[in-house]
């Protein structure tokens, strides 16, 4: 299964294919797309090749072919009697929908998602830098952010349940109190309410079946703020 963006960007850039007989540039495809970041760009291209949607064309640049579309937007679906195939989205020429589209994806944001951070014992952070998923973007405020799926139950008192997703602020400085991302020891990651004690820190749960855990001078660093949770249910 493909993620809006995801089946967004294998439409355009099949488009442009059709009508202009080569690739989009990662710049075109960010336009369309609506995101901020070429990286992001990467990201979505790199998840298209190994779901076997794209195939990118060894020594040729800008190269990439379609291998296959979802069944409801592939050619060969099933077509009503005299009736041609006509896509459900704008091939090609993007110009004149590129406003609306515009608009209708200003309300999300396409943000890095990082793995699973613990939110109980701390564990190494995992970095997976072909995932990503959408955010409203009231969510969001000035700043870089990018999210984390909760591991644990230590911070549920705080309203932050196991399998949660945490939308993060990067920072490297956050107020007494603030829930961070905090990094000890430098190989560390874990979700905890900052306390400052004198030269200490204390990383202190929300939960009263784990205990707060203090730390010296230089132990600790910040690597974001809480900003939000998402939650299926």
């Amino acid at each position: 299964m493909l993620t809006k963006k995801q089946l967004e960007l294998l439409l355009f850039i099949d488009g442009h294919l059709k009508k202009q007989g080569t690739a989009p540039s990662f710049e075109e495809m960010k336009k369309a797309v609506n995101l901020k970041s070429k990286s992001g760009i990467h990201r979505l291209v790199t998840a298209l090749e190994e779901r076997g949607f794209l195939r990118r064309l060894p020594h040729r640049a800008r190269a990439l072919e379609i291998t296959k579309l979802p069944p409801s937007h592939s050619a060969k679906a099933p077509q009503p009697a005299g009736r041609g195939f006509h896509p459900s989205v704008i091939e090609g020429d993007f110009s004149q929908g590129r406003h609306n589209r515009a608009a209708e994806s200003a309300d999300s944001i396409c943000l890095p998602l990082y793995g699973r951070i613990a939110a109980g014992m701390p564990i190494e952070a995992l970095r997976d830098e072909t995932n990503s998923i959408d955010i409203p973007a009231s969510m969001l405020g000035k700043g870089d952010h990018y999210a984390l799926e909760i591991d644990g139950d230590s911070m549920v008192e705080a309203g932050i349940l196991d399998g949660d997703t945490a939308v993060i602020e990067r920072c490297d400085a956050a107020e007494n109190g603030s829930i961070v991302v905090a990094l000890v020891d430098d190989s560390e990651v874990t979700l905890k309410r900052l306390r400052r004690k004198g030269e200490s820190i204390a990383l202190e749960p929300a939960n009263k079946a784990y205990e707060t855990r203090i730390f010296g001078p230089g132990r600790v660093r910040v690597q974001g703020r809480l900003a939000g949770i998402l939650r299926n249910y």
